[in-house]
């Protein structure tokens, strides 16, 4: 195995509304590798989303600013759809490609339901951002509402122009990026939460259906925050993603 594969960071892109910090118990449990957690644009430290931007114009921003060289590129979410446009059209950028609760190709009542809650984050921003947190986090033990409490201080902080600039891409990218799904070569992964009724495990055999030789798991009792919910399980499937793609690769 090449030097080069053994050292190749773990690229981390987040969801809609989120930031960096959504991968922190991944990168705790990621120890042998380096991790790089991205902000997409107009999220988190960088500068608000201004104007309506494209799923191209944010997967050309992030491609700039991940390390040089092949990258383990891991996608959550909005993060998902930025991850194959990259692997789809920079294949000697991508070691191997995890796509953590994707949608793919919506059907007409599920870019109805996307729609919807755009037009209801225009309307009543926080709100929104309530029943967003609703969907996700529904219990109410310790842990769901310590989860809960921190994701909701992450989304409230959001620039609401830029929030609204990013979630317009979410509602769309799934038509932009399937035409290209097929050129994905790298080694990929597609992972959900038996529970995620956005990004649903029938959309990970939606995306088996057009990335060639994909690899499907659904995560039993888990809604759409993965790697706030569940990272030790979605650690292990990233690691096994990662030794089996930079052995396949470097062989």
């Amino acid at each position: 195995m090449s030097e080069a594969a053994c050292t190749a960071p773990v690229v981390l892109l987040h969801g809609v509304g989120l930031d960096r910090t959504v991968w922190s118990d991944v990168e705790e449990r990621l120890t042998d590798r380096r991790t790089v957690a991205l902000n997409l644009p107009g999220h988190g430290s960088r500068p608000p989303l201004t104007q309506p931007v494209s799923l191209t114009d944010m997967a050309e921003d992030v491609l700039a600013r991940m390390p040089t060289g092949r990258v383990h590129l891991v996608g959550f979410s909005l993060g998902a759809l930025i991850a194959q446009t990259i692997a789809a059209r920079h294949p000697e950028r991508v070691e191997s490609l995890a796509c953590v609760s994707s949608v793919c190709s919506r059907s007409p009542e599920e870019a109805d339901a996307v729609r919807a809650r755009l037009a209801a984050a225009r309307q009543d921003f926080r709100a929104s951002m309530h029943q967003a947190l609703d969907r996700w986090f529904p219990g109410r033990d310790d842990v769901s509402l310590e989860r809960r409490d921190k994701t909701a201080e992450v989304l409230m902080a959001n620039d609401v122009e830029s929030y609204l600039h990013a979630y317009a891409v979410f509602a769309s990218g799934d038509r932009e990026v399937l035409p290209e799904l097929p050129s994905i070569s790298a080694p990929t992964t597609a992972v959900t939460g038996e529970l995620d009724t956005g990004s649903t495990p029938e959309m990970v055999d939606r995306l088996a259906g057009f990335v060639p030789d994909l690899r499907r798991r659904v995560v039993p009792g888990v809604r759409h925050m993965l790697p706030v919910e569940a990272p030790g399980e979605l650690v292990a499937e990233l690691n096994e993603l990662i030794t089996e793609s930079e052995g396949a690769h470097h062989g």
